[in-house]
């Protein structure tokens, strides 16, 4: 690297020596970078340590320098990510990729050891788990059963490539979601290096932001921590892996700027879903936003990774914190070594990117303002997360939508009930049960509450329009936050006490994105009241929120489809696009874990929660939300005596050895991967055959034709599905023509490893 405006320098910390790339060296170029956003402050660093006359120049450096906040963008850098950061879905085809290139290599005389990332690349396996069973004490056993036994060939693999390629871990299934894992535990902050000197392990090593791109869009999730990093398509991805740049054009930055603090009763999940509202009307497409002013103190990390995780929804590239003193604080607080905290600290401070108080405002393209006081209870949905329903309007704004839905969606077909309908719950003794004994009320059409509409058939009352029949706890959105978690297990404490009960219709679920979860919430004596509103540990990882919601008892699919209902999903997810939650469900509502569990109780979207009560407790008293919803010094006191260091110390100790089902996955230590031409997961892709030894001069592209032609609001979900796979679809009569049976397609994420079925 060139040094060209000689910002290499000197920095100690705690008596050892570090080389850093110094901004304020830029001064002495006349170049002052005060003010520049945070966010670009780490690009620049980027580019000052990568110069090298070619792919970075020095006009790159200068230009970002003198970036203008109004300006158009045209300039494009180099963008070296410090690593990357895969998921299973998405992850299992750039190993296929790696895998390939050792092949190919190895036909044409090379040495096969040589491919290997040049970045650090970890891989978290979470998005495979589905729920098959639920409410019951055996649902995570059961659902990680038959998780390995539809993945176990990816799996293999997968172990095969944690053995060959250095550069590259494996977070193993049922250990959390890639997010969380990621900011609990994987997030460096600052990354320290060796690699300034060539192979002179003598010289001071080197400190630089830690930046990262990853194959899953939520990526975003670690700006809470103040770590620059996005979601990229998988050849950027690999790219990256292989040390080469991600061409980005400098963009512009949006401040938001936060003053006051959250009233009572409303949670960081009402605070993403006004900051998701307010940046969707802007429009921040293709724009950093950055999160700054007075109201940043008031906020706890957990909220800031909320917040920074919704970015995709919000629209921007990314939404991001600054590194200060409730960075250090997460740090220690998540069992980082202290040592290290201390650099990060110190590091920052050196390169002007601790955030305090005093410091001068950065200069943004545009600026927002939320008094964080104003914010109220909200959910969002039916389908899209930027519509935010303040949940005083919620059952208006569902009556509003389905009369759309009903006009323009068309008739479900009818579904039969197998003979399978024997082994499941007896919903109807269920339902009595439910009415006799536990205080609930049966949904009814207009009014839940209303005695007529109780004890009805289940075809013509029990489940109808606006039925809840999913209430998931899920998502590394939320459930890496204490706080509405521990609010979610204490409402569910007092519901539980005031003789209320989940409605019987209604799949509950419990997918924390850690171990660490479980552990706080156990600690805190709050599972067991979960687990009576059958909000029991169905896995760890993505779970409802990618789909992976699992199949709807078959009275209830029978109902839903006998009647062509419109019943609701109501998850503690990022995203409720149409159909993705689960394909018989239409009306999909994001909320905070506490009003996932509120809405469990009442069943349906046509129970006014702050207006009609939840039920009737064992008194015959009735029972309404403010009831039970806990205060925030309630909250705050359970997260304070049961969130420990220790627990994460703990907890990821052993964080890439894996649970017995992984370590009895057994594969050969070879340097290439022995491909199994009967597999329907992975395959080796033809792209490397007859690859020359040098490669051809490049050339222009000309006649390019356009693939796809999209109207708004068409997502990579429309694009490359990773829900079920369907009989008559390409997919489906590939797997067919290969003896595999549709009990046994999986998913199309989990197939992704083999090129013919994508195409």
């Amino acid at each position: 690297m060139t040094n060209g405006f000689n910002s290499l320098t000197n920095l100690t910390v705690d008596g050892q020596s570090y080389k850093i790339y110094k901004l304020d060296a830029l001064k002495a170029s006349g170049l002052d970078v005060t003010r520049l956003p945070y966010s670009l402050k780490i690009l620049l660093e980027n580019l000052l340590r990568c110069e090298d006359g070619h792919t970075v120049t020095a006009d790159d450096i200068t230009g970002l320098a003198h970036w203008d906040p109004k300006a158009i963008p045209s300039r494009e850098i180099a963008f070296r990510p410090s690593r990357v950061l895969l998921q299973d879905f998405t992850g299992v085809p750039a190993v296929v990729d790696l895998a390939a290139m050792r092949d190919a290599m190895q036909r044409m005389g090379g040495d096969p050891k040589k491919i290997n990332p040049l970045q650090p690349v970890e891989l978290v396996i979470d998005h495979s788990v589905q729920v098959d069973e639920a409410g019951t004490p055996f649902a995570f056993q059961t659902n990680a059963e038959l998780e390995f036994r539809r993945n176990r060939e990816r799996y293999a693999f997968l172990r095969w490539g944690q053995r060959a390629f250095k550069n590259f871990r494996v977070v193993p299934p049922d250990t959390g979601i890639v997010h969380q894992v990621n900011l609990e535990y994987l997030a460096r902050v600052v990354f320290r290096s060796n690699d300034l000197n060539g192979d002179r392990p003598d010289d001071p090593p080197l400190l630089y932001p830690d930046t990262l791109v990853g194959t899953d869009s939520h990526t975003t999730m670690i700006n809470g921590l103040g770590v620059l990093g996005w979601g990229v398509g998988g050849i950027e991805a690999e790219a990256a892996m292989l040390g080469q740049p991600v061409s980005m054009l400098v963009p512009q930055v949006v401040g938001f700027k936060l003053v006051g603090t959250l009233p009572e009763g409303s949670t960081a999940t009402d605070l993403v879903l006004t900051v998701t509202e307010m940046l969707r009307r802007k429009g921040v497409v293709g724009k950093f936003v950055e999160f700054f002013g007075a109201g940043l103190a008031n906020l706890p990390l957990a909220d800031r990774a909320t917040i920074a995780n919704m970015a995709p929804e919000y629209g921007a590239t990314c939404g991001i914190f600054p590194v200060d003193a409730e960075t250090i604080r997460y740090l220690e607080l998540s069992g980082r070594p202290a040592g290290h905290n201390r650099l990060v600290e110190a590091y920052s401070k050196e390169m002007g990117l601790f955030h305090t108080a005093e410091m001068p405002e950065a200069r943004y393209s545009d600026t927002l303002v939320l008094d964080l006081s104003t914010v109220e209870p909200s959910l969002a949905g039916p389908k899209r997360p930027q519509d935010r329903v303040p949940l005083s309007q919620a059952k208006a704004s569902f009556q509003k939508a389905l009369k759309v839905m009903l006009d323009v969606r068309p008739k479900l077909p009818p579904k039969p009930v197998s003979a399978a309908a024997t082994a499941t719950t007896d919903l109807k003794s269920e339902l009595r049960l439910e009415g006799e004994g536990g205080g609930g009320t049966a949904v009814g059409v207009e009014d839940p509450t209303a005695p007529s509409a109780a004890y009805r058939p289940l075809r013509a009352g029990y489940i109808t329009h606006g039925s809840v029949v999913i209430a998931a706890i899920t998502s590394c959105t939320n459930t890496s936050n204490p706080s509405v978690m521990v609010a979610a297990g204490l409402l569910a404490k007092k519901a539980v006490e005031r003789g209320l009960a989940t409605k019987p219709w209604v799949k509950a679920s419990l997918a924390p994105g850690s171990k660490v979860v479980t552990d706080y919430l156990r600690e805190a004596g709050l599972d067991t009241y979960l687990d009576k509103l059958r909000f029991n540990l169905v896995g760890y990882g993505c779970t409802t929120c990618i789909g992976n919601s699992g199949p709807l008892s078959l009275e209830i699919s029978k109902a839903i489809h006998d009647d062509d209902l419109v019943t609701v999903a109501v998850l503690s997810g990022n995203r409720n696009f149409e159909g993705r939650i689960n394909s018989e469900v239409r009306a999909n509502y994001l909320a905070s874990p506490p009003l996932v569990v509120a809405y469990a109780l009442a069943g349906s979207m046509y129970c006014d929660l702050l207006r009609q009560p939840l039920g009737m407790d064992k008194t015959g008293k009735k029972v309404f939300l403010k009831d039970i919803w806990p205060s925030n010094r309630e909250i705050n006191n359970v997260v304070r005596k049961t969130v420990t260091k220790q627990m994460f110390v703990k907890k990821y100790a052993d964080v890439f050895k894996g649970d017995s089902h992984w370590r009895s996955i057994t594969v050969k230590p070879t340097l290439t991967y022995s491909w199994d031409k009967k597999s329907t997961y992975v395959q080796n892709p033809p792209y490397f055959e007859g690859m020359p030894k040098h490669p051809e001069p490049l050339s222009d592209i000309v006649d390019a034709r356009v693939l796809c032609l999209l109207l708004d609001s068409i997502t990579t979900d429309h694009i490359s599905p990773a829900g079920s796979i369907k009989v008559d679809s390409p997919a489906g009569k590939y797997l067919i023509e290969h003896k595999v049976k549709p009990a046994d397609f999986n998913q199309y994420g989990t197939r992704r490893g083999n090129h013919e079925v994508m195409m």
